[in-house]
């Protein structure tokens, strides 16, 4: 799968809160086409917060099969994301879509990529796109030496991602469970 250059989105579980966060920018090469997107979207009845990094249309595709595995495992987000993940990767049109999630609960936080990875943090903070790296790491430092909020750490994160990452705004849309 090619480098995602196109958003940062963070998921953080700390202090017994959930919370998705990513930025608006829509860039298509080097042009800034949109400064507000939403990237971070409930499913399954408001109890499942996804994310994505990539190509939109193949995003959008993903949540759809998300949303059918959610409703076919009755919210179970941990086999709902296995049956997807390994649909995406021996499916010859799905295998082929250039993006990844973040998708949380109440009890689970996953990152799904075309590898068939689903793969949970140890320490409560993922993120994906080209700014994950700096949103991931800043959250990371947050989490262990503030006494900050779940929502705080993520806005402060994106924000720091934002200064760096050409392709990260601060338009932030943070949603939490």
């Amino acid at each position: 799968m090619k480098k995602t250059r196109s958003t940062t989105i963070l998921a953080i579980r700390h202090k017994g809160d959930v919370v998705v966060a990513g930025d608006g920018q829509v860039s298509f090469g080097p042009t800034i086409m949109k400064h507000a997107a939403k990237k971070v979207r409930r499913l399954y009845h408001d109890n499942v917060i996804t994310g994505f990094a990539g190509s939109t249309a193949d995003a959008f595709t993903l949540y759809d099969k998300l949303e059918q595995k959610l409703e076919k495992y009755n919210g179970n987000l941990m086999r709902s994301a296995v049956e997807l993940a390994k649909d995406w990767r021996t499916d010859r049109i799905l295998r082929r879509l250039e993006a990844m999630l973040i998708a949380v609960d109440k009890e689970h936080s996953l990152l799904l990529s075309g590898s068939g990875d689903v793969i949970e943090a140890d320490e409560g903070v993922l993120a994906i796109g080209s700014g994950g790296p700096y949103a991931q790491a800043a959250a990371s430092a947050l989490v262990q030496h503030s006494d900050l909020k779940a929502e705080d750490i993520a806005r402060s994160a994106l924000e720091i991602a934002s200064s760096i990452c050409v392709y990260t705004n601060n338009s932030i849309v943070i949603e939490k469970i």
